[in-house]
């Protein structure tokens, strides 16, 4: 009875498995589609107006917003605060606007804890950072995360100041034609 029973499930199933129609391998998951309203206002970057080290004006103007390349940190933490979530959606807009640039955040940290430590807590601030990128429509190959640890200081002081600065990722750029800052 138990050799009966045995048999019948695996005929089973192999008839379960037989039945199954095989994937058709040009066929993608199935996308959302985002139209009318739901699509940002954006604009790509031409190729006029480079600075010096190949990048958009855009990117390099002290009065853009783009300009500013640091999101700070409390101590020990890695959430991206609210007062730099304007910036992170800024970067991500010209992202999404320009797929060809990529970026590199470099995650780094204040001098206090252990090599360790800090390497793991710059990783997840670089990556707190490129989650959110992503989140806003940057591609996910657009966005590179390291950490730094406190090997890259801003601010070699020993004080609240000092460590407050050095608490940040830093977003770096590149352009499509592999100008740019990294």
């Amino acid at each position: 009875m138990k050799k009966l029973l045995s048999l019948s499930l695996l005929l089973a199933l192999i008839a379960g498995c037989s039945t199954t129609p095989a994937p058709d391998e040009n066929a993608g998951a199935p996308v959302e589609s985002r139209t009318g309203s739901q699509q940002p206002d954006v604009t790509p970057v031409i190729a006029e107006g480079l600075d010096a080290s190949g990048l958009p004006r855009v990117l390099t103007d002290p009065k853009s917003q783009l300009s500013q390349r640091s999101i700070y940190f409390d101590l020990d933490k890695y959430e991206v605060k609210s007062e730099y979530q304007a910036l992170v959606a800024a970067h991500a807009k010209f992202l999404v606007a320009n797929r060809d640039f990529k970026v590199l955040l470099q995650g780094n940290t204040d001098e206090r804890g252990s090599r360790e430590y800090n390497l793991s807590l710059g990783q997840k601030r670089s990556d707190a950072v490129k989650r959110a990128l992503v989140l806003l429509g940057a591609r996910e190959d657009q966005v590179e995360s390291v950490s730094l640890g406190e090997e890259k200081p801003r601010n070699p002081g020993h004080d609240e100041t000092a460590f407050a600065e050095n608490r940040r990722a830093d977003i770096l750029y590149r352009a499509p034609d592999g100008r740019g800052e990294f």
